[in-house]
């Protein structure tokens, strides 16, 4: 006789409901080519000037630098882009997901985090836009779109996929909020740049998150089957049984 833990994770695996897929591939893709238009856009003003908004933001953000800007932005900085980004960040969680036993969770973050990082490079070298004059860290070429903000934008639309969590998704916008601020601040970036990576980013976790879509239901139910099982015995192990009064004889 197979144990309950089993049971209950085939009857899960096998009860995966139809996953709704259009909205997320519509959104996705109006996403990606939504940022490339903007690409079109920007470069079709002399080559890349910045919009009014761009130019306001940068005299904000400019005043806030100081101590505490300057660690903060320095750390975003570092997060968001070289070793760590590319390397560090994305087997770092695959590890984790493989030990919790979500080889398609892995599969499905490492592969959003490669293509977004690729398709932003793709119109960076297309656009080829200038950055800002008063850039305080070193970049590579073209600032249009974001490569932070994108990487940013993905790890927060993943993550949220794979842990479909209010708090998550709550979580993973604040963080790419924070990564577009700190990029704006280090004048590394204008404002439509991180907008540009953002959509970017987000839209290419959500169209592969269409392809991943069935597998990862199942995944998901077929572990929260097991840790359901889990709990429940663990509860049961932890019940006592009622004390049965002894009777005297007279």
């Amino acid at each position: 006789m197979q144990p309950a833990s089993t049971v209950e994770k085939k009857q899960a695996a096998a009860s995966v409901p139809t996953v709704r897929r259009r909205a997320p591939l519509i959104g996705g893709i109006a996403a990606v080519v939504t940022a490339a238009l903007l690409g079109f856009v920007i470069m079709g003003r002399q080559g890349g000037l910045p919009f009014e908004v761009d130019e306001e933001w940068a005299e904000d953000v400019l005043t806030w630098r100081g101590p505490v800007g300057d660690i903060f932005s320095y750390f975003m900085n570092a997060l968001g882009g070289g070793i760590i980004a590319v390397f560090v960040i994305p087997l770092g969680t695959a590890i984790v997901l493989l030990l919790l036993r979500r080889p398609w969770a892995a599969l499905y973050f490492v592969l959003a985090s490669a293509v977004s990082a690729g398709v932003v490079q793709v119109l960076k070298t297309l656009f080829g836009r200038a950055r800002p004059e008063d850039m305080i860290v070193v970049s590579d070429y073209g600032s249009f779109p974001s490569g932070h903000v994108a990487n940013a934008a993905t790890i927060a639309v993943a993550v949220g996929v794979i842990v479909p969590r209010v708090w998550v998704w709550v979580l993973g916008v604040v963080y790419t909020v924070l990564m577009a601020v700190s990029r704006t601040y280090l004048g590394a970036h204008w404002f439509s740049d991180t907008v540009g990576g953002a959509l970017v980013g987000a839209g290419v976790a959500l169209v592969l998150w269409v392809v991943f879509a069935v597998p990862l239901e199942r995944e998901r139910l077929a572990r929260l089957a097991v840790v359901s099982a889990r709990n429940a015995e663990l509860a049961q192990a932890h019940v006592t049984p009622p004390r049965v009064p002894r009777h005297h004889a007279g």
